[in-house]
């Protein structure tokens, strides 16, 4: 096949190409610019088209295989964090618990100091540890579920680095979060004070 290129002068030149090499074309700019290969078989024909179909196509999903395993792993540390620091409705829980000492002291008027404290502040107390609790084990839960989730999918796809460091910290603070639960709710850590 042959082809016109232009040199610096912009003198046309003739030469001949196949269809296996690029020609350069040397514009009015002085810009180079290569000729796309024919798609015969010097280009790999439709058969390389099909495996690049397919590399993509298994690049989407391996991308898309770690998105639920991420999200979970985030989840995990989020609940772990929230299960440390308190949560909306382990608030709520205690702030109930203490309306409902309160009613029942109030009813009462025979009752003693620890018995008060016991009603207002102590059910709101374990009511606040029992919902931190909850949050630890879901945190424990999900971050255990993420991390044994590679042993029953493909062998072939390795879990990504981050998203084993974010469960791990998830796995953590679950039971950080779980023991510190327990601790209070059975009053061996920040027990209520003696009533005299």
């Amino acid at each position: 096949m042959g082809t016109k290129t232009a040199d610096e002068t912009g003198a046309e030149t003739a030469g001949t190409t196949t269809d296996d090499e690029k020609a350069a074309v040397v514009g009015a700019t002085g810009e180079v610019t290569e000729e796309a290969p024919h798609s015969g078989e010097g280009a790999g024909g439709p058969a390389a088209a099909d495996e690049l179909a397919a590399g993509n196509e298994a690049a989407v999903t391996d991308g898309s295989a770690g998105v639920g395993q991420g999200a979970g792993a985030v989840v995990s540390a989020v609940l772990g964090f929230v299960s440390l620091t308190g949560s909306w409705i382990g608030t709520l829980a205690g702030a109930r618990q203490t309306l409902v000492g309160q009613l029942q002291t109030s009813a009462s008027s025979g009752t003693t100091v620890a018995k008060q404290l016991e009603a207002i502040y102590g059910d709101a107390w374990q009511a606040t540890a029992l919902w931190a609790g909850l949050f630890a084990l879901a945190a424990l839960v999900t971050g255990v579920v993420v991390l044994a989730r590679p042993a029953f999918g493909s062998p072939a796809r390795p879990q990504a680095a981050w998203i084993k460091s974010v469960s791990w910290a998830g796995v953590v603070l679950g039971v950080v979060g779980l023991l510190l639960a327990v601790l209070k709710y059975t009053d061996a850590l920040l027990g209520l004070p003696s009533g005299g």
